[in-house]
C-alpha cells in the first residue's frame, strides 16, 4: 500500500513539474512577442556582398524588428530571396537566339513581399550533343 502511495505521489510531483515548465515557455513567448499583427518587412539584405546571412527589417505602428534571415548564393538574384517560383521544363534551343527559354509561376510570396506572377528565364543552349550511354547498341 505505501509503495502505491509513494509511486501516486511521484506521479502528482511529476506532473505539477511539467504543467509549470509548459506554463514558463508560454509566458517566454508572450514577453518577447508583440500585440502588433499588422507587420511591414523589408527585403533580406545580406551582411556582405550580394549573398549569404543577413537581417531583414519589420515595422508595426511605432515598433521595429530585426529578423535574421539568409539569401543563398545560387539563388536567381533578378526574383529576389523573397519569391517563390514553380518553374516547367526547358524548351528546345532557338536556332536563332541559341537560348532555351522556360516560364515560372508564382508559388509563394514570403513577407509580403512584391512579387511577378509569371518570370522567364534563359539560358545558352548546350554545344554538347548527347551520346548514346555505353550499354545500349
Amino acid at each position: 500500500m505505501q509503495v502505491r502511495g509513494l509511486l501516486l505521489l511521484l506521479a502528482l510531483i511529476l506532473l505539477a513539474a511539467t504543467a509549470e515548465a509548459g506554463k514558463n515557455k508560454k509566458e517566454k513567448v508572450k514577453k518577447d512577442g508583440s500585440e502588433c499583427e499588422d507587420w511591414r518587412w523589408g527585403p533580406c539584405v545580406p551582411n556582405s556582398k550580394d549573398c549569404g546571412v543577413g537581417y531583414r527589417e519589420g515595422t508595426c505602428k511605432d515598433e521595429s524588428k530585426k529578423l535574421k534571415c539568409k539569401i543563398p548564393c545560387n539563388w536567381k538574384k533578378k526574383f529576389g530571396a523573397d519569391c517563390k517560383y514553380k518553374f516547367e521544363s526547358w524548351g528546345g534551343c532557338s536556332a536563332q537566339t541559341g537560348v532555351k527559354t522556360r516560364s515560372g509561376i508564382l508559388k509563394k510570396a514570403l513577407y509580403n513581399a512584391q512579387c511577378e506572377e509569371i518570370v522567364y528565364v534563359t539560358k545558352p543552349c548546350s554545344s554538347k550533343i548527347k551520346s548514346k550511354s555505353k550499354g545500349e547498341s
